[in-house]
C-alpha cells in the first residue's frame, strides 16, 4: 500500500520555520515531515517548533554518534561536540569493560560507547528524575543499568575499584553565563544539567574527587569541558591523584580531559 503523502507543502513549513528564526529550516522541515505520522501530528510539531521548543524535543529523539537517542521534554539534548567524549571513551574501553556514565542525561554517551564496543558492562546515573526516565529508555536497550541520585551516590558498591572507564558530561557553564545561553537550552533544559557553579567547575571537581574510589587499576576518567576551562579541569583531575591529558577536536569545538589512574 502506498502511503498517502502529507498535504502540507514542505515549502510552507520551511517558510514558517525560517520566519521563527530556524537557521537550518530546510533540514528541520525534512525531519519533521519524516517523523510525523499524520497531518495533525505534523501541524502540532511545527507549532511546537515555531514556539521555540528544541527540535529534538519536538521530534522525541536526537542524532548522536550515528545513533537515534530518545530525548524527552526537559531533558538535556546531547550536543555534537560530546561525540568526542564518546569516541575517546570507546577507544579506551575494551570488550567486556565496565563503563560508568555520570551526569548521563539521556544516556547518549554510554549508549554510543556500547554501540562501538561489544560486551561492555554499562552503568549510568543522573540526579534529574526526568533524565533518568529518559535514560532508561535508551540504556536498558543496550543491556545497561540506570540509577537516580547525586553523582556517584546511587552506584552499586560492588563497582568500587572495578570501573575501567568513567565518563562525565557534567555541567560546566558558569552560573552567571547560563542566562546568556540560547533560549532553547536555558528555557527548555533542566538547570541542573547546565549550571556548573560560579566558575563552571563545581560538579567536575566533585566527579574528579570521587573517581579514584571507583576506578580499576589503570582505569580512566574522562570529563568534557571547554578549551578555556581545560587547564582547571586537568588540575582537578591531577589533584585526585590521576595523570591528566587534554584532547581537543577543533572540528567539533570539543575538549575532553582524560585522567588515568
Amino acid at each position: 500500500m502506498t502511503a498517502t503523502p502529507l498535504p502540507t507543502p514542505a515549502s510552507d513549513i520551511v517558510a514558517r520555520l525560517r520566519a521563527a528564526g530556524c537557521v537550518f529550516a530546510e533540514d528541520e522541515a525534512r525531519l519533521l515531515l519524516g517523523t510525523a505520522g499524520t497531518p495533525a501530528e505534523l501541524a502540532a510539531m511545527v507549532e511546537r517548533r515555531v514556539a521555540g521548543l528544541p527540535l529534538e524535543h519536538v521530534l522525541g529523539w536526537a542524532e548522536f554518534a550515528g545513533l537515534r537517542i530518545a530525548v524527552d521534554a526537559g531533558v538535556f539534548v546531547p550536543r555534537r561536540r560530546t561525540e568526542l567524549l564518546a569516541s575517546e571513551a570507546a577507544a579506551l574501553a575494551g570488550p567486556g569493560a565496565v563503563v560508568v556514565d555520570l551526569c548521563c542525561g539521556s544516556g547518549a554517551v554510554g549508549v554510543a560507547v556500547a554501540a562501538a564496543v561489544p560486551g561492555i558492562e554499562l552503568h549510568a546515573a543522573d540526579v534529574d528524575p526526568a533524565a533518568v526516565r529518559c535514560a532508561r529508555r535508551n540504556v536498558t536497550g543496550v543491556g545497561g543499568h540506570v540509577y537516580e541520585g547525586d553523582l556517584d551516590a546511587p552506584l552499586p558498591a560492588t563497582l568500587a575499584g572495578r570501573v575501567d572507564v568513567l565518563v562525565a558530561n557534567a555541567p560546566y557553564v558558569p552560573t552567571d553565563a547560563v542566562g546568556l545561553m540560547p533560549p532553547e537550552a536555558r528555557l527548555h533544559e533542566s538547570r541542573v544539567a547546565l549550571d556548573g557553579g560560579a566558575d563552571g567547575l563545581d560538579v567536575q571537581r566533585r566527579v574528579a574527587a570521587a573517581a579514584p574510589r571507583w576506578l580499576a587499576p589503570d582505569g580512566y576518567l574522562l570529563i568534557e569541558t571547554s578549551e578555556r576551562q581545560a587547564p582547571h579541569t586537568a588540575a582537578a583531575i591531577t589533584a585526585a591523584g590521576l595523570v591528566a591529558r587534554v584532547v581537543h577536536a577543533a572540528e567539533l569545538d570539543a575538549t575532553v580531559v582524560v585522567g588515568r589512574r
